[in-house]
């Protein structure tokens, strides 16, 4: 893992990285190693970049005491995108404009950017696992829409992640991975969400094979989700992370 820049502010370091190719951002409270503190994995949504999620990381290492880490998707952010990528974005703008639904074309090109996500989250927890031979605390993951296609088929394999906010996603493909879950979730819904079908999104949550799940339904679009939820999933969270708030 080769760091390239670190700044500091209000209590909070940020240390951009570079791991085996993958851009990446690690924050956690200023003046103190990473050590074995809990640790978020917050995966940003479709068309966005590991920047995305840094409001939610600052508050995660201010307010908790928490590590939080973020990196760039394929194809997203720093990284170059391929043929693939470019294909999908004309596609789905067609799609857009001539007011089709895009679900479907979503779910295909999302489930084979998780097939190459998944391996580089794992790749990370690992590099910041041997960072200062302190190892990790407890980790806990969160990320919506893409971010849960990602999420959920990573949180099947590793064992390290205990706790889960995954939501705006409904896809078939996840339903095998879900199926195998077994840490608490918290599931995010947007019941007017225009890109995923209710349906579908609820599909998934009854698929999820975790004995704790709460699913929390509000009105609204795909980005819409209310601030309060954002805040309630940090409690949920810090159920799981020992390391309780200041």
């Amino acid at each position: 893992m080769h760091f390239t820049s670190e700044t500091s502010s209000d209590g909070v370091s940020e240390r951009r990285f570079v791991h085996d190719g993958v851009p990446g951002v690690l924050w956690h409270p200023a003046g103190s190693a990473l050590g074995a503190r809990p640790l978020v994995l917050l995966a940003h949504g479709g068309g966005q970049h590991k920047l995305g999620p840094r409001d939610r990381a600052r508050r995660c290492a201010a307010r908790y005491g928490w590590a939080a880490v973020a990196i760039d998707a394929p194809g997203h952010g720093e990284r170059e995108r391929t043929a693939q990528d470019e294909r999908f974005a004309t596609e789905v703008g067609e799609l857009l404009a001539a007011g089709r639904p895009i679900s479907a074309w979503v779910a295909r090109h999302t489930a084979a950017l998780a097939e190459r996500a998944v391996p580089e989250w794992r790749a990370v927890l690992d590099a910041l696992e041997a960072l200062d031979g302190e190892g990790l605390g407890p980790v806990g993951y969160w990320g919506l829409s893409l971010g849960t296609v990602i999420g959920i088929p990573l949180a099947a394999v590793e064992p390290r992640i205990r706790a889960a906010v995954f939501g705006l996603a409904g896809h078939a493909s996840l339903v095998e991975s879900a199926g195998r879950l077994s840490v608490p979730v918290r599931f995010v819904l947007q019941w007017d969400d225009e890109l995923q079908p209710r349906e579908a999104a609820l599909a998934l949550y009854g698929a999820l094979g975790s004995r704790e799940k709460t699913l929390h339904a509000n009105p609204g679009g795909h980005l819409a989700v209310p601030e309060f939820e954002v805040e309630s999933a940090e409690r949920f969270l810090g159920c799981h992370l020992p390391c309780g708030a200041r």
